[in-house]
């Protein structure tokens, strides 16, 4: 890519510091603006569940932040996953291609690759929060729950589907969240011991079914892994009550048959990086207004399925195009009218690839975990169906089809060295231990 000439600085302030967040941090930074990042969590958050990426455009946009090779370097190398009977027998094969895609690492790896990536270029701010938000002329002046009230050019919202950032600027999150009924809960547990030890895991996965549940267990680079999906319509939840979400994932599992489940709800009340939530997508009509703009899952959740990893990274890298390309051109940015003209552009491109991601998810629930003993029957036929020789392949090339439904320009971007080289990591070794950890 082309190095850009010198342009002016934007402040910018970017709330969450999970994918999309460090991401457009990464671009922005090494672009010259002037980026802090602000994330809620007291310290950088570990753990998650495996993520993958398919297709060209994905693969262009890692390897134009320059992260593409270190991320293979943490591919979790999974094989084969195994569909089971309600007694835990095996009934079907699913090839490692069928749900591990091109590169698929964990959440926790990819959130700290581009972390690490990005700490030379922006200041990372852990324990705090936005608390209001005050346009007015020159820019946007923010108060947080514990630093200093700031001013900024441009504020990015990237703090995850019950984002704070768009209840205070759009409103309510039950204005755009639509549910689908099913929850997830993922969590690390221990496979060494009882029941699940006989499975033998090692780089590979089972899936277990009943109507409406579905437990997922996996061994990837040596560490165990379940994933937890149910069926309950009505259910309601706190999003912020660790302990609630716990009692609510043992009770929905108390009368699973197959016996390597008791050992795993164990571990949902001991495990530090458990994780619960709705499947859910947040749709919106528009992702900015005036001086703030949404990126990732605050701005187009889109259930699993549906890429959210890899909009979030598409997204991050299609902002900071556009802002760099406007001041390429240049027309400053720096204005209201400037920061508009950069966000329609931003969201004319990423809305048709947002909204066929999301169609892709909307089905994520019911497909790994039918409501019904039928639906289940039907699901397990159109597993069977897929794997066979005369359907291998359609499956990847049906959801690569829709990973690669975007256009992506080639942005006025500086070029990126290749994160994992020894003089980047240098860098980020040295930057690491000056982060800021607590206020700004």
């Amino acid at each position: 890519m082309r190095q850009h000439a010198t342009t002016p600085t934007l402040r910018v302030l970017i709330s969450g510091a999970s994918i999309a967040g460090p991401a457009l941090a990464l671009w922005l930074g090494r672009c010259g603006h002037d980026v802090t990042v602000v994330e809620r969590a007291a310290t950088f958050r570990e753990g998650g569940g495996a993520v993958d990426y398919r297709g060209s455009v994905h693969r262009t946009v890692l390897e134009r932040m320059g992260v593409l090779e270190t991320l293979r370097g943490l591919d979790t190398g999974m094989g084969d996953q195994v569909l089971l009977h309600p007694d835990g027998s095996e009934r079907l094969r699913l090839p490692a291609s069928f749900m591990s895609g091109e590169l698929e690492v964990t959440r926790g790896d990819l959130a700290r690759t581009l972390y690490e990536a990005s700490l030379p270029f922006a200041r990372y701010v852990f324990g705090d929060s936005v608390r209001t938000l005050t346009e007015h002329a020159d820019g946007v002046t923010v108060e947080f729950e514990h630093g200093p009230t700031r001013d900024f050019d441009l504020v990015v919202g990237a703090d995850g589907m019950h984002s704070v950032t768009r209840r205070l600027v759009f409103g309510e999150e039950s204005r755009f969240r639509r549910d689908s009924g099913w929850f997830v809960a993922t969590f690390s547990t221990d496979f060494s011991t009882g029941p699940a030890a006989s499975l033998g895991l090692r780089d590979s996965g089972v899936i277990w079914n009943d109507p409406g549940r579905m437990v997922g267990l996996a061994n990837t680079l040596g560490e165990d892994g379940a994933m937890l999906v149910f069926h309950a319509p009505g259910l309601r939840h706190d999003y912020r009550d660790v302990a609630g979400q716990r009692e609510i994932v043992r009770e929905r599992y108390a009368d699973a048959s197959w016996s390597a489940v008791p050992a795993v709800l164990r571990s949902v009340g001991t495990a530090p990086d458990f994780y619960f939530d709705s499947i859910s997508q947040i749709v919106m009509d528009r992702w900015s207004q005036g001086r703030v703009v949404l990126l990732g899952d605050a701005a187009w959740a889109p259930a699993p399925g549906g890429f959210g990893n890899g909009l979030a990274v598409v997204g991050a890298y299609v902002l900071a195009g556009e802002l760099a390309a406007e001041l390429a051109a240049g027309r400053g940015s720096q204005s209201a009218t400037g920061l508009a003209v950069v966000l329609r552009r931003y969201e004319e491109r990423m809305r048709p690839y947002v909204t066929g991601c999301q169609k892709q998810g909307r089905g994520a629930g019911p497909f790994l975990a039918p409501a019904t003993a039928g639906k289940l029957r039907q699901r397990n036929r159109i597993y069977r169906m897929l794997c066979s020789r005369m359907m291998s392949g359609f499956f990847d090339r049906l959801t690569t089809r829709q990973a690669e439904a975007i256009d992506l320009p080639e942005y006025p971007l500086p070029a990126c060295p290749l994160a994992g080289t020894v003089s980047e990591r240098s860098v980020v070794d040295k930057a690491r231990a000056h982060a800021v950890q607590s206020q700004p």
